[in-house]
């Protein structure tokens, strides 16, 4: 487990350092918002700050949602298999549909980036010709942590295969809901009769 904590220790690390990107995203919508209604000055940088913000964050942050199991899933039958069964299932789909994919990412991931560092490339959706090839990279880098989170869920589908039982994830932050089912299940028991 611990080479797998140490993977997934990685994808939260990268996913919590590049969730700031949301607070950055924020303020500069913000700015605009304010500068342009307010004062009748827009800018000529903050769409493409806003799509490479948006960019950075969707990209950085799939690792740290593969660690954390909450990527969307069509689980409607899925969660009725028993946990062996699951951990089959997902450790032929990781072979057949997520490697294939993510492998294309990082590879023609590295030729985009690589052509726009060649072209020192700028946008060209604004006057202000902000340079992109750096958030560019972020392609081939994003799809090298999933590889590596990948293969740390490959370890755990072989782990739940054996033992019948999921192993523990690194906990991070919960779903509201997760909360709320929680906080309703000790006030169930709380109040139960058996506990009178």
């Amino acid at each position: 487990m611990r080479f797998v904590h140490a993977i997934e220790g990685l994808s939260l690390w990268t996913g919590r350092a590049f969730g700031w990107c949301i607070l950055i995203l924020t303020l500069s919508v913000s700015y605009e918002v304010f500068v342009r209604y307010v004062l009748n000055s827009p800018t000529v940088w903050a769409f493409d700050m806003m799509i490479q913000m948006y960019g950075a964050l969707f990209l950085m942050c799939g690792a740290y949602a593969l660690a954390q199991d909450t990527h969307v899933r069509a689980d409607v039958v899925y969660r009725l298999f028993p946990v062996r069964v699951q951990a089959g299932l997902d450790f032929l789909l990781y072979f057949l549909f997520f490697f294939p994919g993510i492998i294309a990412l990082v590879w023609y991931g590295y030729e985009i980036a690589s052509d726009s560092w060649r072209y020192k490339e700028v946008s060209f959706n604004s006057p202000a010709s902000i340079q992109i090839y750096f958030f560019k990279s972020l392609i081939p880098l994003a799809g090298g942590l999933l590889v590596i989170q990948g293969i740390a869920e490959l370890v755990r589908c072989v782990m739940a295969i054996r033992t019948g039982v999921w192993p523990e994830r690194l906990a991070d932050v919960k779903e509201t809901e997760d909360l709320l089912s929680e906080a309703d299940l000790e006030a169930i028991e709380a109040i139960s009769p058996n506990n009178r």
